[in-house]
């Protein structure tokens, strides 16, 4: 068994004026763009907003049953620089720009607890 790595962590406070998502913050505008615009409002637009809408619910859906899957089961992480890790996955945040695993076994030992930036995570795999 490998030794356990400490990693001191520390806390990040809340944003000041957050109140979940704001439709005109840049992040949002970066992570959620639309094909259509909100300020058009005519009888062929509504029928696109809500086709658009059926594909990116159905999109939505398929995608958090895929989390879903993946909760308590061991993940191979293919990352940069060749390197792999492998860990029981947790959960993933709202943006799904982190993920949170559990027992993180690195070429230099286990980490009890961690976050894996998905911009540096190739891709991931997990046997059903």
């Amino acid at each position: 068994m490998r030794p356990h790595v400490s990693v001191l962590r520390l806390p990040r406070g809340p944003a000041p004026n957050g109140r979940g998502f704001d439709p005109n913050s840049p992040r949002f505008i970066a992570l959620c763009p639309t094909t259509i615009s909100a300020s058009t409002e005519t009888g062929t637009d509504s029928v696109q907003i809500r086709e658009e809408q059926r594909a990116r619910s159905a999109l939505r859906e398929s995608f958090l049953r895929t989390l879903i899957a993946m909760t308590n089961k061991q993940v191979q992480f293919h990352m940069y620089e060749r390197v792999e890790v492998e860990a029981k996955f947790g959960a993933s945040d709202i943006d799904v720009l982190n993920f949170q695993i559990l027992e993180l076994h690195t070429p230099i030992g286990v980490q009890k607890e961690a976050l894996l930036r998905c911009q540096d995570v190739i891709s991931y795999s997990f046997d059903l």
